[in-house]
């Protein structure tokens, strides 16, 4: 497993730079965390072979393209046998409004962050595609009224943690 300790700082400086515009050039990331251009595509390979780097996307504004409410659903399943876990799990991931699904702690069994249309959208989602899975226990919708921070990039800066016990010392 790779743990904080086998990233240099400019694998680190790489890492922010590619989270914050992963369009950058390859010879303006070099330049920036001072590495020649071969350098720097032995240290993406390293990266990526590694694990540290899992894709490369782009981010898309959902209500540029029409999905207007962000919705989080809390699910709580009626058997936690592994079959049903697994045909849970499944057809979750057929579903395209998912886009992330969680496995949590608490009173709900799982945390779904999903995007709908609107609210009829949402209506059949949960009527027509989350309500049949096969047991279904309870679920608890949440709709999104405004989002205070959206973010994917994962803190590097060691300073960030500095003093909380949870950095490196």
């Amino acid at each position: 497993m790779v743990t904080n300790k086998n990233l240099d700082q400019k694998d680190k400086a790489l890492l922010q730079h590619l989270q914050s515009d992963a369009r950058m050039t390859n010879t303006e990331l070099a330049r920036r965390v001072e590495l020649s251009p071969p350098g720097l595509q032995r240290r993406l390979r390293k990266l990526e072979e590694m694990g540290v780097i899992e894709q490369y996307v782009t981010l898309v504004n959902r209500e540029a393209v029409g999905f207007d409410m962000l919705c989080f659903v809390q699910v709580t399943l009626q058997r936690h046998e592994p079959r049903a876990i697994q045909e849970f799990k499944a057809m979750v991931q057929a579903m395209p409004e998912v886009l992330e699904c969680h496995h949590i702690t608490g009173e709900y069994d799982y945390l779904l962050k999903i995007v709908v249309r609107n609210r009829k959208h949402l209506e059949e989602f949960l009527v027509e595609k989350l309500t049949p899975v096969p047991g279904m226990d309870k679920i608890r919708t949440s709709l999104v009224l405004r989002e205070i921070k959206t973010t994917t990039a994962v803190p590097l800066d060691p300073a960030v943690f500095s003093g909380d016990g949870y950095g490196p010392e």
